[in-house]
């Protein structure tokens, strides 16, 4: 695409007191590198999970404003004390109740949070995962943006089955690595790499012709294995054709520069020791890389089942551990204990999106086109049903917020998938369903 008279790099800044702020999207600054017309919104998709679950007390329980759910009031709804933060932002969220995956409804109550974005079924001593829906959007507009993806965790890397670290997962069912220390993840996007652009080219060249060799010598090895050995190895060559995709992708945005930003619009010195802060600076980083079209899709487990550092978090707040939490939910002051560690979870998720909210951006705001998704796979602990999730933001893909939706019917979860597939669907991926989806939820749009 020819670049026009007018057309603005994404390298430009505004610059005073020694501080480079990135200017939001603009139409001048779509990317040179890939067709789109004139009329093309980004469309963005960013997931937040927690575990264990959350505090959900009963309609009729004293503690009932420590729930992360509402309280209906007539046609209404009111905000509990976990959810005043929302107040500024309630016509452009939605709290949806009532959901879950069939899939993990009778699995350990530990499980669940790998088929979190997937609907996977790990029934029995199954432990093979599926697509993540992130990925499935990533494989048709991650081609637009230098990333096609950002997966990022508070404990980082994968883990192990039915206690990953890691929400996204491959076409294959493979745990997608997350990054998980804010300097890295800041270099990653916005760093040179360490080296110059032919420095990287040689390298990346390397790379590439050692990942032929090992794929060609692959097919006559392939073949002297047995039918278990097989099927371990198609699993191993899948792994390295995603290395191979990633190296072909590095190669086509080497001649590309990369967005400049001032380290200090992010704490990178922050570590999980400070976990407020920490996770601060992790919606800084999805905000920068939404803001400077550096990737449209980020997942951020915020933390992981078992997590060994995350699942302290709460004692930043006198609290015990997540699961502590959990599993006090219910007890005399239970409640109130976990619902001031939700409190404090929604107050950063609200941070988040109001900086979305308050980025003016072509056709609104920066959340108008951006999908916000945060929730759990519980609702309280080994309660794999009615998962608390709150959905925010989508104007420009025909979402309509300000809303408490519940969807259970005589007792029955609707499958979480239908939630996922409705994001799908009005990003313009999929009308064909996602995992187990039965239908969309068409009362969130209109």
């Amino acid at each position: 695409m020819a670049k026009k008279s007018w057309h603005m790099d994404r390298r430009t800044f505004l610059r005073g007191t020694g501080v480079a702020l990135g200017l939001p999207f603009l139409e001048c600054m779509r990317n040179t590198a890939v067709a789109s017309t004139a009329t093309e919104l980004p469309k963005r998709l960013c997931t937040v999970y927690f575990p264990y679950g959350a505090s959900v007390p009963s309609e009729d329980h004293e503690d009932r404003d420590w729930g992360l759910f509402p309280v209906r009031e007539g046609n209404g709804f009111r905000y509990t004390k976990v959810m005043e933060s929302f107040e500024p932002l309630r016509e452009q969220l939605s709290v949806i109740g009532g959901l879950s995956h069939p899939t993990g409804r009778d699995i350990g109550g530990h499980d669940t949070g790998d088929i979190f974005l997937t609907g996977a079924n790990f029934a029995g001593a199954n432990f093979r995962n599926t697509v993540s829906f992130d990925q499935i959007a990533a494989a048709k507009y991650g081609n637009q943006t230098r990333f096609a993806s950002l997966v990022l965790s508070s404990d980082g890397g994968i883990g192990m089955p039915t206690r990953s670290k890691t929400l996204s997962f491959t076409q294959s069912g493979q745990p997608i690595p997350a990054l998980d220390r804010p300097k890295q993840i800041f270099d990653r996007l916005f760093g040179d790499g360490g080296g110059t652009i032919e420095e990287t080219r040689r390298r990346l060249d390397t790379e590439a012709s050692m990942l032929d060799l090992v794929l060609d010598q692959s097919k006559s090895m392939r073949n002297k294995l047995g039918k278990q050995d097989q099927e371990k190895y198609d699993e191993y060559l899948t792994s390295v054709r995603d290395i191979e995709k990633r190296v072909v992708r590095s190669q086509h945005w080497l001649d590309i520069p990369k967005v400049e930003v001032d380290e200090s619009a992010v704490d990178l010195t922050v570590t999980t020791d400070a976990p407020i802060e920490y996770m601060r600076a992790m919606y800084d980083l999805m905000y920068l890389a939404f803001q400077t079209d550096s990737t449209r899709l980020a997942t951020y487990m915020l933390s992981a089942m078992n997590g060994n550092t995350s699942n302290q978090f709460p004692k930043a707040l006198g609290l015990g551990s997540q699961h502590e939490l959990a599993h006090g939910a219910g007890k005399p002051g239970g409640f109130p204990r976990q619902g001031q560690w939700n409190q404090c979870l929604v107050e950063n998720l609200a941070r988040f999106l109001q900086r979305l909210a308050d980025a003016p951006e072509e056709g609104g705001s920066m959340l108008d086109n951006t999908m916000v998704l945060c929730g759990t796979s519980n609702s309280r602990t080994h309660n794999n049903h009615n998962y608390p999730l709150v959905f925010a933001g989508g104007g420009n893909m025909g979402f309509k917020q300000g809303q408490y939706l519940t969807y259970n019917d005589n007792g029955e979860d609707a499958p979480m998938s239908n939630l996922l597939f409705t994001m799908l669907n009005r990003m313009g991926v999929s009308d064909t369903g996602f995992s187990d989806s039965t239908a969309d939820l068409s009362e969130l749009y209109g």
